[in-house]
């Protein structure tokens, strides 16, 4: 499949029906996505934890094969050959500073796993009736599960390529983002009143996103776009990192655990200016792209610093796909058509973002621009059950980490595959974290 074709063809989309022959090549597509991420990398590079935060990426295929197993074996026809291995690719037996310990499998032992489960699954598949009433099988929900958790596992392993030890990663560039925007300044304003929050899709939405229900918000304003490292920079030059008063208690408090930290991770000063690593490339700072791998405190010190704070995922939610002249929401900003290369900065093989304005296409009805694609972007909410919230089809998804622990995200990255993206979509993460693509976007209140 070639790269312009993978956002439009691969993502799966809520709502239709899957015949065996669909799931057959989403799942090879998936599959093959993963196997180009590794392919550049050495069997010491697949077994090596390159940080405490992120698992040796051997790790996240051993994980990737025994979730399909589980899902598109055990829990679907009852057989699996390879129940002996769920406890070493059990993420909460085995958090991601022990995985290293593990005996874990080589290289060619954990590309073996893979490809036998797969067969498995693929011989399994003409026993699985796809009409039954069953809830993992509604439309074809659960192997848009198993496809959605290897996609955003390719996001994760990018995660630790970034920060990869040893010879920086040969990125597998497939396609190239426009190298020109245009300039999107200013807020766009939300006028408030009842809007839609959520869904109520049980074919590819996840737990957290759903139920669909009714919140009412008041005016705000929101920026119209991402914020940029240009925008970032003056921060910087401001003295942002050392202004106390700009930052939250525990934000300070991280600052002054960490004062070494002046800049977005991966940003160093030379010749003069800021330049920036990304993955076997290093490049002056564009200033008009998005900023990125900043983490919760630093973007909230940011907002402080311009007068405003950061969106709500309400609002975020509203701004990217509410019309409040018609009283409609869309599926993305851009209307109701999947994610392809016209309309946003996804499914990585840009290994980057793109200049603000590259896509002009993605813009919200209010004249939100890109809130699909080149970075998550921070809220400033706590990641919580939505009402009438209903645990499925496990747990450890959703249900484990709701509380004040982790802020929510939105949006996705140029790091994330089409399939793992909806305006509906939350992300959440640690405020601390620094290796996920995020960057931020600013509102304030009317």
């Amino acid at each position: 499949m070639k790269a312009s074709q993978t956002i439009a063809e691969a993502a799966p989309k809520g709502g239709q029906a899957l015949s065996r022959d669909r799931i057959a090549e989403l799942l090879t597509e998936a599959r093959a996505r993963t196997l180009l991420l590794v392919s550049p990398l050495s069997d010491d590079d697949l077994a090596r934890q390159h940080d405490p935060l992120m698992s040796p990426i051997v790790w996240d295929l051993g994980h990737i094969a025994e979730f399909e197993d589980l899902w598109l074996r055990q829990n679907l026809t009852g057989a699996s050959e390879y129940r002996d291995i769920r406890g070493m690719f059990d993420p909460f037996e085995n958090p991601r500073a022990t995985r290293a310990q593990l005996p874990l499998p080589s290289r060619s032992e954990c590309l073996d796993l893979l490809a036998s489960v797969r067969r498995a699954v693929l011989e399994g598949l003409e026993e699985v009736d796809l009409t039954a009433d069953d809830p993992l099988l509604r439309e074809g929900f659960v192997f848009r599960m198993v496809l959605q958790h290897e996609y955003q596992h390719n996001e994760t392993i990018l995660q630790t390529l970034q920060l990869k030890q040893g010879e920086p990663y040969s990125a597998p560039r497939g396609f190239r983002t426009p190298e020109r925007g245009s300039r999107v300044e200013g807020m766009a304003r939300f006028p408030g009143g009842t809007v839609r929050i959520g869904t109520d899709d049980r074919t590819a939405a996840y737990d957290n996103e759903r139920e669909e229900h009714e919140v009412v918000l008041d005016p705000f304003e929101i920026d119209q776009s991402p914020v940029t490292n240009g925008d970032f920079a003056a921060f910087i030059d401001a003295d942002g990192y050392g202004r106390s008063e700009l930052w939250s208690e525990a934000g300070w408090r991280w600052r002054e655990e960490n004062p070494e930290i002046e800049a977005p991770k991966y940003w160093f000063r030379a010749e003069g200016g800021w330049h920036y690593r990304i993955m076997d490339r290093t490049e002056p700072v564009a200033p008009h792209r998005p900023v990125c791998h900043v983490c919760y405190f630093e973007a909230e010190a940011y907002a402080r610093h311009v007068g405003k704070r950061l969106p709500t995922e309400k609002e975020w939610e509203a701004a990217a796909t509410w019309d409040p002249e018609r009283g409609l929401r869309r599926r993305f900003p851009w209307g109701d058509a999947p994610p392809g290369p016209r309309y946003a900065n996804l499914d990585q093989l840009a290994f980057g973002s793109a200049p603000v304005g590259a896509y002009p296409l993605n813009t919200s009805p209010i004249g939100c621009y890109g809130m699909i694609g080149d970075v998550w972007e921070w809220t400033s909410s706590d990641f919580r059950p939505y009402p009438g919230y209903e645990t499925f089809p496990y747990p450890e998804y959703s249900e484990v980490f709701f509380g004040d622990e982790y802020k929510v995200l939105r949006g996705g990255s140029w790091a994330t595959r089409p399939g793992a993206i909806r305006s509906t979509f939350r992300n959440w993460d640690y405020p601390i974290r620094r290796q996920i693509f995020a960057g931020l976007r600013c509102a304030r209140d009317v």
